[in-house]
């Protein structure tokens, strides 16, 4: 066990630590000090004394990761950036929650050095945890497979910091069941018990035994009691003698319950909902500062040669942990010349020369279901992509997302006769947990190297709509597999149909929604979602069959359609018309249904050009140029068509436009008839376009 080294200064940086939270909120006015003041101690042991943590290198990969899950405590963590000399000063602290400051309400993945993840809704950050923790036993899997667990250049811990309500959201306790079930050793949790929440006690809602839920779950569990019977003592070396009791726990993962009281040793506060989402008030302040040996007079006191301590410290052992971590690293270099060219692209994010070679070519006149298509994609992609994993959440034969002959990512106890596995397998299984996946899938794309896709049905994308905002937000590439995207779903019903979810889902800035026409479309938006490291996508799939497109190599000419590739620019001229006098865009299964229309238009002598729109996104991300090509201003007769809901679509087909779509809720019955009672048919497109004409006039 390693050696806790504990001095005056290092209590006296603690201390510093409670007063300048008390400040910090003080100053701005609002915030959350209560529990950054009671854990100033728990968070610089960790990063102090525990973590391997580099703060001049925040993307070292031999670093150990740490998640603030309980986010509103943000001082907590900035504190400790702070002190480490890991990009944050003292003004910093001085604009906390304030414009433009890198110490934002809620810590910010990409705004501030040394932020894992961006921890705002409580409960995602621990679940982010869990999908570090997987990623990193799969990226050493694939990069170092016949090392041991543990000692590999690839192997860390990933660290967080939860509180009660972490623990009551309902994706937290989805989180935790997967990272039992995978026996997730790397993952140590430090759960804050101090019984408070913004209402008061924690009684009137939660009252479970938290520790015997996560022994169920198959959880390493130990508790360190600062209360100690109304004595409180803040008994730091059994905090890191816990930590290092967790560590030595490879078959499970490890909680950690620190019984606390919130906003400790303030002298009136503590215990209060009052401690955690206000400022303390000047006279609270001056009590604390009075009885943790600081001077009340003063505000952001950092007593001179603390830094130069603390921050060097952190780089004495930064520099030591480097050194171990070198060593392993060019071990494993020089044995591994292929991993190691590998690891060098994968590092990047980019993709090998030539790989969408790789990618599937679909013959016309048969009928695939997208979601089928997607499927092939994936086994055409596995060999030459051996970064890109995945599964779903308990629907793999439906969302079509198991790559053939892969092991599962389980350890090997846990295999099942059709999906045997190991620890290092590549195919996920999510259980019937979609929005822990949502956030697992989150957590192992900022873990890095590789990248990852979840599926469900489209309409149960609701379940997960914080970690995709969440994903958007941080600007990370999580891949989200829909599919079953219509009432097209048939007999399951309205309960499974999705009307409103594609435009719910527009809504969200920096998502990229990909809703393919065919098989074609599907392998060229698996291409553009890949290309892309720079925000998410959710891919939306067809359940039933649609007919596979006879096209042409380049753009659309008589009767000859475009090429696939189109799908590219989010929006492209399928089918065109020598006489232009409506444009029908549609996007997904509805494709086909321009196209008749476009037909039965000719028949009228009304020349129809179709525009196939897999991703609004995409095509609104071209230049201005582009886009008038395809949908040019001079023509305000206009139809959209898609199988959901048409209030988007407005600002696409204009004044004159018209829309067809589903504004209500669908029905059992089988998929075909149900579009056909719904509207979705080329007579009601050939009637909106006329209608569309007639008003454009």
């Amino acid at each position: 066990m390693s050696e806790f080294n504990w001095t005056e200064r290092d209590q006296l940086a603690v201390e510093v630590g409670r007063g300048l939270t008390a400040d910090a909120v003080q100053n701005v006015g609002n915030g959350h000090p209560g529990t950054a003041i009671s854990l100033s101690g728990v968070a610089y042991t960790l990063f102090q004394k525990v973590m391997n943590f580099d703060p001049n290198d925040d993307q070292w990969l031999g670093r150990d990761r740490f998640v603030l899950s309980a986010g509103h405590s943000s001082l907590t963590l900035y504190n400790q950036l702070f002190l480490a000399g890991a990009g944050l000063e003292l003004d910093d602290l001085k604009g906390l929650r304030q414009w433009g400051s890198l110490t934002p309400g809620h810590p910010e993945y990409g705004h501030t050095r040394g932020v894992e993840t961006t921890t705002g809704p409580l409960g995602q950050g621990i679940s982010n945890a869990v999908g570090m923790a997987m990623a990193t036993r799969r990226i050493h899997g694939l990069l170092d497979p016949n090392t041991p667990l543990g000692d590999s250049p690839f192997d860390h811990y990933t660290f967080v910091i939860a509180g009660e309500g972490d623990l009551e959201e309902g994706v937290a306790s989805e989180a935790s069941s997967i990272a039992g079930t995978q026996k997730l050793g790397n993952l140590v949790v430090l759960y804050d018990e101090n019984d408070i929440t913004i209402e008061d006690n924690t009684s009137i809602a939660y009252t479970e035994d938290a520790l015997a839920r996560y022994a169920a779950y198959g959880w390493h569990t130990q508790t360190v009691d600062f209360r100690n019977n109304g004595n409180y003592h803040e008994n730091l070396q059994a905090v890191f003698d816990a930590i290092e009791e967790a560590k030595k726990v490879t078959d499970r993962p490890s909680i950690i319950k620190l019984k606390t009281i919130i906003a400790w040793p303030s002298p009136n506060i503590q215990n209060s909902a009052g401690a955690h989402g206000n400022a303390l008030g000047d006279e609270e302040i001056r009590g604390l500062k009075e009885k943790i040996g600081l001077n009340p007079d003063l505000t952001f006191q950092v007593p001179d040669g603390l830094l130069e301590y603390t921050r060097g410290q952190v780089a004495a052992r930064a520099a030591a942990a480097h050194e171990v971590w070198d060593a392993k690293f060019e071990a494993w270099k020089n044995t591994n010349p292929e991993k190691f060219a590998l690891y060098q692209r994968l590092l990047t994010r980019s993709l090998p020369e030539g790989w969408e070679k790789a990618l599937p070519v679909f013959e016309p006149g048969q009928k695939i279901a997208t979601r089928a298509a997607s499927g092939k994609v994936l086994n055409a992609l596995k060999d030459v992509l051996p970064e890109l994993w995945g599964g779903s959440a308990d629907l793999a034969g439906s969302n079509s997302t198991t790559m053939d002959g892969e092991p599962s990512f389980i350890p090997s106890e846990r295999s099942s006769k059709k999906f045997p596995g190991n620890e290092f397998g590549r195919t996920l299984h999510f259980g019937i947990r979609e929005h822990a996946m949502g956030s697992i899938l989150n957590g192992i794309t900022l873990e890095g190297l590789t990248r990852v896709y979840g599926g469900t049905f489209l309409v149960f994308a609701d379940y997960m709509r914080p970690p995709v905002r969440l994903a958007a937000l941080m600007k990370i590439p999580s891949i989200f597999v829909w599919t079953h995207d219509s009432v097209g779903v048939g007999e399951d019903g309205p309960t499974h149909q999705p009307v409103e979810h594609m435009w719910s889902y527009r809504a969200i800035p920096g998502l990229d929604m990909v809703r393919p026409a065919d098989a074609n479309e599907t392998a060229w938006a698996w291409r553009g979602i890949l290309e892309n490291t720079s925000n998410p996508a959710g891919l939306v799939l067809t359940r039933q069959g649609v007919p596979v497109f006879e096209r042409g190599e380049g753009q659309a000419h008589g009767d000859v359609l475009a090429s696939a590739e189109g799908t590219l620019k989010g929006g492209y001229v399928l089918a065109d018309a020598d006489k232009l006098d409506v444009v029908l865009i549609a996007t997904g299964s509805e494709v086909q249904l321009a196209l008749e229309a476009r037909a039965k238009l000719a028949q009228d002598g009304i020349g129809a050009r179709v525009v196939s729109m897999p991703s609004v996104e995409w095509f609104n991300r071209q230049d201005a140029a582009y886009r008038e090509s395809v949908i040019p201003t001079s023509v305000r007769a206009r139809v959209s068509v898609e199988a959901g809901v048409t209030f988007g679509w407005a600002s696409i087909v204009g004044d004159a436009g018209r829309s067809v779509g589903i504004d209500n809720f669908g029905a059992s019955a089988d998929g075909a008839l149900l579009m056909e009672k719904f509207g979705m048919t080329a007579e009601h497109v050939v009637e909106a376009a006329k209608e569309s004409i007639a008003a454009a006039k």
